[in-house]
């Protein structure tokens, strides 16, 4: 086993966009278990968007990740020494160890994985936080009924590309937003959405009134900016919006005092007079209904009825500028990092 390892910490706060002096690589010695705890070498490291908001002071659902400290992220961890009696040298568990090669554990939130039932990555995706981001915020807060039109913003991305699916499975007409002819094309044609716009076309907003002749019942709120002010003016009366995330502003809104913008009372009207439904969610609002969600999604996976694309960097250096291309779109699928192979 290396006497060594490499992680990344962040070395100062963003001003607006991320850049790659707000990272640092250092070398640490690997630690050593003690009295109940487990040594965890990892294999998968998750990129996600809500990591923007922990490298910042502004208040938030978590505490932001201190300077200095390593960044935080979801794992999939082989345990390579363990002096805790539920773990087992050799188990594959799913963890949220950071950004680093190795770390310790109490074993507090791990679960173990088979790696016979899926491919060990999926517990980062489809079959993780992701996925059951997707299965809840839809299903629970979105509740689309057969017929209804369900928009998605990021519709390639991890989230995004499960909730459409989703929204098929139950019967409902899904049309997708996202980056690019390929994207687009990989929703439609792939993943079997009913259409998807390109978010970069001047005209999205006569393209998304054509696609939703009937307007727009459920709106699963990825993304903000320009893509929500197309949205907003075709949601129907009862229009639910689960609201996962808001990535086009996440560079200008954390960390700064934002000004009320010139459309919100708009929206309040609108709020009134429509009698729309707008929460805010983070998946964990939902784990009592995790049992749920591990039923269907294997399921559905097994069955075809639901896909996935997974976009993967090589090696833990690679994880800042990965993180920083998946905040302008650059990946095609869920963000990945392999940190370490499967099996040493």
């Amino acid at each position: 086993m290396a006497q060594t390892a490499k992680r990344i910490v962040l070395a100062s706060r963003p001003v607006g966009e991320p850049t790659a002096a707000n990272f640092r690589l250092e070398d640490y010695p690997v630690p050593t278990p003690g009295a109940g705890e487990v040594l965890l070498r990892t294999i998968w490291l998750s990129l996600d968007p809500y990591m923007r908001g922990r490298m910042s002071e502004g208040p938030s659902y978590s505490a932001p990740v201190p300077v200095d400290g390593v960044m935080e992220g979801g794992t999939v961890c082989e345990v390579m020494a363990s002096d805790n009696p539920a773990f087992a040298k050799g188990d594959i568990v799913l963890s949220h160890s950071g950004w680093q090669q190795y770390a310790l554990s109490d074993g507090k939130g791990l679960r173990k994985l088979d790696p016979k039932a899926a491919p060990i990555s999926t517990a980062l995706g489809v079959l993780g936080m992701p996925g059951m981001t997707a299965y809840m915020g839809l299903l629970q807060i979105g509740q689309p009924k057969a017929g209804e039109t369900v928009v998605v913003a990021a519709a390639s991305g991890a989230v995004g590309s499960a909730v459409g699916q989703i929204a098929k499975i139950k019967g409902a007409r899904a049309i997708g937003i996202a980056g690019g002819k390929d994207k687009c094309a990989y929703v439609k044609n792939e993943l079997g959405f009913d259409a998807c716009l390109d978010h970069r076309d001047p005209d999205l907003a006569a393209r998304l009134k054509e696609a939703c002749p009937n307007g727009i019942d459920v709106y699963f709120e990825n993304v903000g900016g320009k893509v929500f002010d197309a949205v907003f003016p075709l949601l129907n009366f009862f229009a639910r919006i689960p609201v996962c995330g808001l990535i086009a502003d996440y560079n200008t809104i954390f960390g700064k005092d934002t000004p009320t913008p010139p459309w919100a009372n708009a929206i309040m009207r609108a709020i009134l007079v429509k009698r729309l439904t707008f929460r805010g969610f983070i998946v964990r609002d939902f784990d009592a209904k995790f049992p749920d969600f591990i039923r269907d999604m294997p399921q559905w996976l097994r069955e075809g009825k639901l896909k996935h694309r997974e976009f993967v960097t090589e090696g833990i250096e690679s994880a800042p500028a990965a993180f920083m291309g998946l905040l302008k779109g650059a990946n095609f699928g869920k963000q990945l990092v392999r940190v370490g192979p499967d099996k040493l």
